[in-house]
């Protein structure tokens, strides 16, 4: 499971034309899935990305969660996240889970992401095409991938 984390003062997502998500500041997540992903990468992910100590305290200090802020979450399912450019100038997207895989882990996410937060989660459509506006704050950009932090401690 990849997870790129901004830090947004806003952000929203639109798919045919239609406006799917919304929020103001907070995170925006865009998210992709690989077939070895399970319930483990998924519950590190939560609770990583609602304890990450990225938004500044009274003193201009990265000290504060989004748990502590109050702020909200944006989640948008981007399997482009899994491309390889090893080779070649086409990217591949062979380690991207298939949908019958990734939107099952996509839905359980956002609920796993609601239940521990408390509140709605916005969110894009999955595998629609889509357009992401977002004004980024700092700008802060974290990166995750399950694989690298769960699986090689």
């Amino acid at each position: 499971m990849r997870v790129l984390i901004q830090r947004v003062m806003e952000a929203s997502v639109v798919s045919d034309g239609e406006l799917t998500g919304k929020i103001g500041p907070g995170l925006l997540l865009l998210v992709g899935f690989e077939d070895k992903d399970n319930e483990k990468h998924l519950d590190y992910s939560v609770k990583k990305i609602l304890n990450l100590r990225i938004f500044d305290d009274q003193h201009g200090v990265m000290n504060n969660s989004l748990m502590e802020t109050g702020g909200e979450l944006l989640v948008v399912s981007q399997f482009t996240l899994h491309a390889s450019v090893k080779k070649g100038n086409r990217p591949s997207y062979v380690k991207a889970s298939k949908p019958e895989k990734a939107i099952p882990m996509y839905e359980s996410f956002l609920t796993k992401l609601e239940e521990s937060c408390g509140k709605k989660i916005e969110s894009g459509v999955f595998g629609a095409d889509m357009k992401v506006s977002l004004v980024n704050d700092g700008p802060v950009t974290i990166w995750i991938d399950t694989m690298e932090n769960i699986e090689n401690k």
